[in-house]
């Protein structure tokens, strides 16, 4: 029988996002992407997960010794009544307050991230799937420390069977209609720079009509 897991689509009812280690220790080490545009897609994708009422569970390990808090852009945009679990375990999954926060939410879609990519974003997305969630990974929100780890990660991923997207993607199948009043709030937090230009040029043709 076909596994019918991901036939059902990504929705503000039944979705959360789940941001784990996004820290200034481990940012400094990653090497398969730019910095800056990684730290750009993290923000916006939280960002919009706001815009579109997702839970959103955050978690850091070690944070007072080995890797330090989270990155400042993403602490700046994330609700203020958002508490940070930090944790020992390796894998996120492991701590029994992560997994209360993801299960408290009610959503049984989630949506990873981490630095790294192949242990902390797939580690508890393949432990969640193995309990019963669809989970899937934002991969350029997501980071690691060679391209080698990269692969190796995309690899262990499709084995188990997350589904690995990038970040706008998942939030404009969450936004479903471009008539939602959500629509330019939701475009405004993704940021892609395609968007907000084709946006200038609508503004600019009104004004101009």
């Amino acid at each position: 029988m076909p596994d019918t897991t991901f036939r059902e689509f990504l929705t503000t009812d039944n979705a959360a996002l789940v941001l784990v280690d996004h820290q200034v220790g481990l940012y400094s080490g990653v090497r398969d992407t730019d910095l800056l545009e990684l730290k750009h897609n993290v923000v916006a994708l939280a960002k919009a997960a706001q815009v579109l009422g997702l839970p959103i569970v955050v978690t850091t390990t070690a944070s007072d010794s080995m890797w330090g808090p989270l990155v400042p852009e993403l602490d700046a945009v994330l609700p203020r009544d958002v508490d940070v679990i930090d944790r020992g375990t390796v894998n996120a999954w492991h701590d029994s307050r992560v997994r209360d926060r993801i299960r408290a939410t009610g959503r049984q879609r989630l949506i990873f991230t981490g630095i790294s990519l192949e242990v902390c974003a797939a580690l508890p997305a393949i432990a969640a799937a193995a309990e019963g969630f669809a989970t899937y990974v934002a991969l350029d929100a997501s980071g690691t420390f060679s391209d080698a780890k990269r692969e190796a990660g995309l690899i262990r991923l499709q084995q188990a069977g997350v589904v690995v997207s990038d970040y706008a993607t998942l939030m404009v199948e969450i936004l479903a209609d471009n008539a939602s009043p959500l629509a330019g709030d939701v475009y405004g937090a993704l940021d892609m720079p395609f968007s907000v230009l084709v946006g200038q040029l609508s503004e600019a043709y009104t004004k101009h009509a």
